[in-house]
This record gives C-alpha cells, structure tokens and sequence, in this order.
C-alpha cells in the first residue's frame, strides 16, 4: 500500500480508501462486510469512507462495529454531512444545528471520539458560507474533527470557500468528486482550481459503479450479485447513465486494451485514475473480499503514456466532460444530452 498527504496538508491517507456507500446496511450482510474490512486492513488500506446519509445512518453502525477495538490511530476515519431524505426542514442541510447534530450522531455510530476528516456533502446554497465554515471551525477547535473537507463542489464554491476557511485555521485539504475513464467533469475547472488551493482529491466511483470491471453486457440480463441489481445501485447507476448500450460498447472495446497489458479491466480503470497527479487516493467499495485484493493490483501498474492515450482515444465517444454535470443536490439529476434517462434509470 501506498500512503500519500491529503492536498497540501500533513494527514496521511492510503492510496486507495475503502468506502461503504451502498455496502454496509444495504448490499451486503454484516458478516460479508466484516471479511471485506477484514481484508482491506491486511491488505494496508488505512483510510474509510462512510457518510451519516449511507443506509441511514447503518453504514456507520456497521462499520463502527467492525472496527471496534482497532487501535484508533492507526486509522483515518471520514464522514459527510449535508445530505438526507428525512422530512425535517432542518435536516440535510450545512447549517450549525446540522452539522452539530449530524457530527454527535457520525461519532456515535461510528463509536469513536473524532473523525480524521469530515465533509461537507455537496454545496448547500440555502446556508451562509460563514456559518457552514465557522461550524466546522469551532467542531476542530473543539477536537470532534480533524480535517475538513468536500465533495462535489464546483470551483467556484471551491475558491469562495478556501480563503476564509484557511482564515478560520480550517483550510479545506480534499474534494470528493466522481471521476473515472468514463466522468471526467472535474478535470476542466475543478482540478485546476483544487491543485492551486492545495486541496487533493479522493475520487469516488473509479471503477464507474462496476461498470468498469465489464461486468454488464449491452441487451444482457443484470448480474444477479451485481450492484446495479440492487435498489439503491440501480438508481445510482442509472442516475449517471452508464448502463446505455454505447457506455456498455465502449466499455467492450476497453478490455482487451486491459488485457494486452496483463491487467483485469477494473485495474486498468484504477490505474488509469492514479495516473492523474491531482488524484490523492481512489475510493474503492467491495461485496467481496477478492475484489479488493484484485483492485490492489493496480498500485504496482503506471500506465505508460501510448496506453493511455489508446484509452482515452477509445472512451472518447462517451465521456462526460461538461463541468456543469457537477452534482446540484437540490436540483434534478444531470441528464446526457439525447438519452433515455427514464429508461436508464429503471434498469
């Protein structure tokens, strides 16, 4: 395992971090999940991403349990705040009262006493920006976080937030943005801006939803133990389109470029990920304890150049650049220009 700084700060994350979106409390049953945690240790991933919106709250439960009795600093804790599909007016949100109540409630799931990093979970525009940073301010000052950061904020919420956060003694040290061989929204204004401010990257989804370990078949059936025959993977996975049959062809022609390289196609995609010097780690999720030890392969594979542009040149009639695709959580999901996003969404 690799282990890298988180932006321009002093923490220390491995280079790939195991996340439970859609895992723990959902997908998998909590003895499937203890093995892949299990595994994930032993293979060196120190870093664990988890958000108080996962399962509602069970993805922290179920983590928390399985980590318990791990010595606490030998690990990097992450959570996320700002997003929920209770009723509550309050809730959902970046304000003061949230973050205190979402943060007292993370800890508790999570049965630690401070999180190493902690993130606000898409922009909210309903709350100042002040409140939102000095929340998290007096949360360091008061030793229930660590770090802070975001996720799939767009530049300019990055630049108008990172100078009074550095102010605050609270400079935001990582972005938590989708990114893979297939979505790359972030590599035209986010990423330039992030890599001026000092803010690193910990990409969520490299592997495209496992749409990218070429799992699924244009006009096939779902695999049955896959995540989009899930509920919540299929409304993630069809969200962003990537089961439409010319995602699915592209994905076809990608896997013998992995194969002349002697990679799966899931470590070419991670891979490919890592090669970009802005990318700080990638988050991988696993229902299986081998997929882990499969993606672990892909730290020991740099992608020579003419590969990587065989790649690029491949996916090219199907990647998402258009860096107004950045997720609005209080807007409708972003639609692909001429695509049957209905029917992509009930597969």
């Amino acid at each position: 395992m690799e282990y890298v700084s988180a932006g321009a700060s002093g923490l220390m994350v491995s280079r790939l971090v195991f996340g439970n979106a859609l895992t723990h409390g959902d997908q998998i049953d909590d003895e499937t999940a203890r093995d892949c945690v299990h595994t994930a240790l032993d293979l060196g991933i120190t870093t664990f991403d988890t958000a108080d919106v996962y399962a509602d709250g069970r993805a922290e439960e179920v983590l928390g349990r399985i980590l318990g009795g791990r010595l606490r600093s030998e690990l990097v804790l992450c959570s996320k705040v700002g997003r929920s599909k209770r009723p509550d007016p309050n809730a959902g949100r970046l304000s003061r009262k949230h973050i205190f109540d979402s943060v007292h409630g993370s800890l508790r799931r999570l049965g630690t006493g401070y999180l190493d990093l902690y993130q606000a979970h898409r922009f909210d525009d309903r709350t100042p920006l002040e409140e939102t940073l000095r929340a998290f301010a007096d949360l360091v000052r008061g030793g229930e976080i660590r770090y802070v950061g975001v996720s799939e904020w767009s530049a300019a919420q990055l630049r108008a937030a990172a100078g009074p956060a550095r102010d605050l003694g609270v400079p935001l040290v990582s972005n938590q943005p989708q990114y893979s061989i297939l979505w790359r929204v972030i590599e035209a204004e986010v990423i330039p801006a992030c890599d001026e401010l000092g803010i690193g990257q910990l990409v969520w989804s490299p592997l495209a939803g496992g749409v990218l370990t070429g799992k699924y078949r244009p006009g096939g059936p779902l695999p049955p133990d896959s995540r989009a025959a899930t509920r919540g993977g299929a409304r993630s996975i069809g969200r962003w389109h990537y089961l439409g049959e010319d995602v699915l062809d592209v994905v076809g022609r990608l896997a013998p470029l992995a194969e002349s390289a002697g990679l799966s196609l899931a470590q070419l995609a991670l891979a490919w990920v890592l090669k970009n010097p802005s990318v700080t780690s990638a988050i991988v999720g696993a229902s299986r304890p081998a997929q882990l030890r499969e993606n672990l392969k892909a730290l020991d594979t740099v992608l020579d150049d003419d590969l990587y542009a065989r790649v690029n040149e491949t996916a090219d009639p199907v990647v998402r650049r258009d860096p107004a695709l950045t997720e609005d959580p209080l807007g409708p999901a972003p639609a692909r220009s001429g695509a049957p996003a209905a029917a992509s969404a009930a597969r």
